[in-house]
Formats: structure tokens, sequence, C-alpha cells
């Protein structure tokens, strides 16, 4: 699979886990309706899925799928949250990255 194919994947799955944990923090700290819980699952469940459709071995997909992660979380942090970024989230991040990428495009070089 291709870098940028397994990086939009990859963001579209951290969403998904995103986006499920974010309503179970609703529910449980914001004192939501319990009715969150059944958006919730089905965004984990999709999550899941996700992970699965890359062809690599799971140890792999989980290394690379952190960098990734970790900046779509700061994303959110910033769009969703309304928090500001900090020069130690541009820094980790880019570190992040950076060795998703370095994972990402070893594995693709040699299938």
């Amino acid at each position: 699979m291709p870098p940028v194919i397994a990086t939009l994947l990859f963001v579209l799955t951290a969403l998904a886990e995103i986006v499920g944990c974010y309503l179970v923090y609703r529910w449980w700290v914001l004192a939501k309706s319990v009715w969150w819980l059944v958006p919730a699952a089905a965004s984990l469940a999709l999550f899941a899925w996700l992970l699965t459709l890359h062809p690599a071995a799971s140890g792999r997909i989980y290394a690379a799928y952190a960098g990734v992660y970790l900046i779509t979380a700061m994303g959110w942090l910033r769009l969703v949250d309304g928090q500001p970024l900090q020069m130690s989230d541009y820094l980790g991040g880019g570190l992040a990255l950076a060795g998703a990428l370095v994972i990402m495009v070893g594995y693709s070089s040699q299938s």
C-alpha cells in the first residue's frame, strides 16, 4: 500500500478512535445520556475494522499508526477542544510523524 494511501487510512482510523473515545468521555465525565455510548461503540468498532485493512504485520501497523494518531489528536485538540498548540506539541508531533513515515516508507519499499 503506498504511504500516502496508508496515511489517509490512518487519519480516518484515528478520527474513528478519537470520536469514539470522545463520546464515551462526554457520557462519563460530562454526565451525558447513556445513549452517547451507541455511536461511541459504532465509532470504536469502525476504528478496529479500519486497522485490519493494512497488509503489514499488526505490530508495524500499530507503530506507524501511533505517529499519525498523535498528529490527528493534536488537530482535535486545536479544532474541537479549542486549545492552542505549544511548541512542544509541534516538536513532539513532528518527531512522531517522522518516525511513522520511516516505518511506512521502509515497509513499502520492501513489498
